[in-house]
């Protein structure tokens, strides 16, 4: 998996990536005991708030920033996005009303919503070779879970020295380390995009998600992965701190055993790929969610025991696992579902479609969690997160091949396209592999279902 390491465009921007997770995962730790300075045990609704915020600018930001990222150069959009990130996160700790956290929340979210998808679409073109381009994924995906295991660790040992709001300091020195390795990256220049005005792009993407079977399952998995994530992100402070009665600095620890069993997964997920498919990996790592969350089901309905702490870990480290085995594969299906030129579309499409998710499941969590109770918001989440699983197993095809057999009824004789296809009486008939574009505006028929 190291071996893609080797090319050094590849290098400097994954290098870039684990400095700003790091800055990124101690902010999250900061971020939720300052929810807790200002709210107390009612810090998960002031979580919820904030978190939604976030998927607001997500949502709303990426395909914008999709459809136009081909008229700013990458260098510059990936820096200014750091830039901007790195000031939002120095302002954090002078903040004195939720109102202002909820203001530097979105503009902080915002400028990552403009450089997450840019910067997932510019790895496929540094590594074209799909293999290497997995090894890549799962090396993203292990940044991730190993900030989620890292950081926590880190914060823990800073908050021994030092006020919590120092850690936003960090978060700025990340930002600015990974915008300044992106300027020395030599990066590719981007394919030409061939469709018409902005509008166009801004929604291409997501047409692009509701014609492929694999990828509507694809958003019907993320929301599966949200609703437990959600779980874990807004709960976990007042879990630890109100109902088992931890200290600051066992908030860090529980988060790392979520990043722990992201980062396990992680580790085995390129060696699992090689022998079983996308789908055999991805759905039975959904259905785990709704396993995990009756285990904090139990946590919360029981008063605190000897077996509270450990349980409470474990289910963190499954759920961390089990979400890492659904969205690290993902990058696979949208580079397999996708032309190259719709590439940043998609991903920016997928990266809002997917944090619409959390937009739902984000003010579920907090929000009735301070009104139910951790037991009954648990619950409603492990049934949305058992429905969407459901949903993912009914609309992916359980034979998904890359090349269709397909017919073009509208093309004329002689148009490039059709140099390999046989006339039939409905037009022309070939196959090749297969994905929504310019001349495939419609999955072909008889390939949508299958279980």
């Amino acid at each position: 998996m190291l071996s893609v390491l080797r090319n050094r465009t590849y290098r400097r921007l994954f290098t870039a990536q684990v400095v700003a997770l790091v800055g990124t995962g101690l902010a999250t730790v900061a971020l939720a005991l300052l929810a807790y300075d200002f709210a107390g045990d009612r810090a998960s609704t002031v979580l919820g708030t904030a978190l939604a915020i976030k998927m607001i600018a997500y949502v709303t930001i990426a395909p914008v920033v999709g459809a136009l990222a081909h008229r700013v150069p990458r260098r510059a959009l990936l820096v200014s996005t750091d830039l901007t990130r790195a000031g939002v996160a120095l302002s954090l700790p002078f903040v004195s009303a939720l109102w202002q956290v909820y203001v530097l929340v979105f503009l902080l979210q915002a400028a990552s919503a403009a450089f997450t998808p840019t910067f997932q679409a510019t790895i496929p073109e540094v590594l074209p070779d799909e293999r290497d381009y997995t090894r890549a994924l799962s090396m993203s995906r292990l940044a991730y879970d190993g900030e989620s295991l890292f950081s926590p660790v880190l914060a823990a040992a800073l908050l021994t020295l030092i006020p919590y709001d120092w850690l936003f300091a960090t978060t700025a020195a990340g930002f600015v380390a990974s915008a300044v390795l992106v300027v020395s990256a030599a990066l590719p220049t981007p394919k030409p995009v061939e469709r018409g005005g902005s509008a166009a792009k801004a929604t291409s993407g997501t047409r692009l998600f509701w014609a492929t079977p694999r990828l509507r399952a694809l958003i019907a998995l993320d929301l599966a992965v949200a609703a437990a994530g959600s779980v874990v992100l807004v709960h976990t402070v007042v879990l630890v701190r109100d109902h088992l009665q931890r200290p600051a600095t066992a908030v860090p620890l529980a988060l790392g055993a979520y990043g722990t069993g992201s980062v396990l997964a992680a580790l085995l997920l390129p060696r699992l790929l090689r022998h079983r498919t996308d789908r055999t990996v991805m759905l039975p790592a959904a259905f785990a969610l709704p396993v995990a969350l009756a285990a904090v089901v139990a946590v919360g309905a029981a008063r605190p025991d000897v077996w509270s702490w450990p349980l409470l870990l474990a289910a963190w480290t499954a759920i961390g696992a089990a979400c890492s085995l659904v969205l690290t594969p993902a990058g696979r299906l949208m580079r397999r579902s996708t032309s190259d030129a719709d590439l940043p579309a998609a991903f920016a499409a997928q990266f809002s479609l997917s944090h619409a998710c959390w937009l739902l499941t984000y003010p579920l969590a907090g929000w009735l969690g301070a009104a139910a109770g951790l037991p009954v918001t648990t619950t409603v989440l492990a049934v949305l997160a058992l429905g969407a699983a459901g949903c993912a197993l009914v609309i992916w095809p359980a034979r998904d091949p890359s090349r269709l057999r397909h017919v073009h009824p509208d093309l004329p004789a002689g148009h490039p396209h059709l140099v390999d296809a046989a006339p039939c009486a409905d037009g022309w008939q070939h196959d090749h592999h297969y994905v929504i574009d310019g001349h495939h505006h419609s999955w072909p028929r008889g390939t949508r279902v299958g279980i």
